[in-house]
């Protein structure tokens, strides 16, 4: 398994680093450009690759109660640095009194007596501080006085900007392969396999059944899935729904019928990559109904997939 880049408390004082500062959800091509901008510093200044990220993501603070929106969970984000070249991930724990810090003083304290950064690269539209008061260019003045370097990078996407709110939208509608072009690879929840209610096995087609917990929700219905399981991937069909025609559930779960797999996986962690929305959810009106869909829907995802 591939080791994950280092995750540090910022008080644990690994300075010097060229550094990628911002939330990176979902790590994006968008934060991959802004990294990219990060290691051509690191390169030139003989410093190693960093990023830093605010922890939690400050929306749980401001929004607790607002609906979950995550891209990615931490361990994901930090495989996906890591497969870009990132040594260190910074995690500045975000609360109330850092937030109320001025751009001046967020700048001086975190990044240059905390981290003690040689450069730091944020997007174009990157603010922080107090009341969002600083942005990309007070960052730069006060660097130049604090001794780093700043990058603002422009952008990324054709028309509209490649961003987390943007691959949100596209996994709300379904549009799982918009969301794969922004990500730069497929959307994929992971979680640890749960029992349910092996209605599933009860109709031929045994499912995963994950939580889908802190992550942004996506269309209900079926899709056609790719799932890692210890390394492996194999080709399957999922719902993510709540099963109106055998007994709603309380809330959404993601339930993973995986091709050509019969193996025990209660309680292992596996990944699931949704790669193309087939159908929204719909109440049959018996059981034998709903298996004749199910076996529909899983012909239609191995064709689909097998056509990949």
């Amino acid at each position: 398994m591939q080791s994950h880049a280092t995750r540090e408390l910022i008080d644990m004082n690994a300075r010097g680093a060229a550094i990628a500062l911002g939330n990176f959800d979902g790590v994006h091509l968008g934060h991959q450009a802004v990294i990219a901008s990060a290691r051509t510093a690191a390169t030139n200044l003989n410093a190693p690759l960093g990023v830093a990220v605010f922890e939690p993501h400050p929306r749980h603070v401001f929004q607790p109660d607002a609906p979950p929106f995550r891209l990615q969970t931490n361990d994901q984000r930090a495989r996906a640095l890591t497969a870009l070249g990132v040594q260190h991930l910074y995690e500045i724990a975000f609360d109330r009194a850092l937030s109320q810090l001025s751009d001046e003083e967020f700048a001086q304290r975190v990044l240059a007596e905390r981290l003690g950064v040689a450069h730091v690269s944020v997007g174009a539209d990157f603010r922080f501080g107090r009341g969002r008061m600083g942005d990309a260019a007070s960052l730069a003045r006060l660097g130049a006085a604090l001794g780093f370097s700043v990058e603002a990078v422009s952008p990324v996407g054709d028309g509209a900007k490649t961003s987390s709110s943007a691959i949100r939208d596209a996994i709300a509608t379904g549009a799982v392969d918009q969301a794969s072009k922004l990500l730069g690879r497929p959307w994929a929840i992971e979680g640890t396999v749960q029992r349910g209610f092996q209605r599933g096995r009860g109709f031929g087609f045994a499912t995963a059944n994950i939580a889908l917990g802190d992550y942004v929700q996506p269309r209900l219905g079926i899709y056609a899935v790719r799932v890692a399981i210890d390394g492996r991937r194999f080709d399957g069909v999922a719902s993510v729904g709540v099963n109106p025609t055998v007994g709603a559930l309380p809330k959404p779960l993601l339930e993973a019928h995986i091709f050509d797999f019969d193996a025990e996986l209660y309680g292992k962690t596996i990944e699931v990559e949704l790669i193309a929305f087939l159908r929204d959810e719909a109440k049959f009106e018996t059981a034998e109904i709903l298996a004749r869909q199910i076996a529909e829907d899983a012909a239609a995802a191995r064709a689909l997939l097998l056509g990949l």
